[in-house]
């Protein structure tokens, strides 16, 4: 199996920005002990923070992976491209948050992409990208 993660604005600070929201880990370290627990999984790992080529990246994921893991960060408020660009996909896309995004602010609980996704997984942590490569599994 392929996944593919994608990262979008800010990820690439996981574990220095805002610790109390995202933790004090650091996503490639995260990412490092994901691979070894899930050593069948070829996964590959993406991170910007510009909006069109992460579009571009699900678009090229679509032709060579599985499935998709996407958090879009902010622009999961207000990316209407990035929707069309999952609807536009025939490859599953979980969708992940680190943070509870509905115990934020609330211009966080409008998604452009979570009716696009297969589900979303938000509130708990990187352990959601792990949760999201289970989802997969099943």
């Amino acid at each position: 199996m392929k996944i593919a993660i994608i990262n979008g604005p800010n990820l690439n600070l996981v574990g220095t920005r805002e610790p109390d929201v995202y933790g004090g880990e650091t996503f490639e370290h995260f990412f490092a002990r994901l691979r070894k627990k899930f050593e069948d999984i070829d996964f590959d790992y993406y991170q910007s923070n510009v909006e069109g080529e992460l579009i571009n990246e699900i678009q090229n994921s679509a032709q060579k992976m599985d499935g998709i893991i996407l958090n879009a960060g902010a622009y999961t408020h207000t990316s209407v491209a990035i929707g069309d660009a999952i609807a536009a996909i025939r490859i599953p896309v979980v969708e992940v948050h680190i943070s509870n995004i509905e115990a934020r602010e609330d211009f966080r609980k409008i998604s452009h992409i979570s009716a696009k996704c297969a589900g979303t997984i938000f509130g708990f942590g990187l352990k959601g990208y792990e949760l999201a490569v289970q989802s997969f599994l099943l």
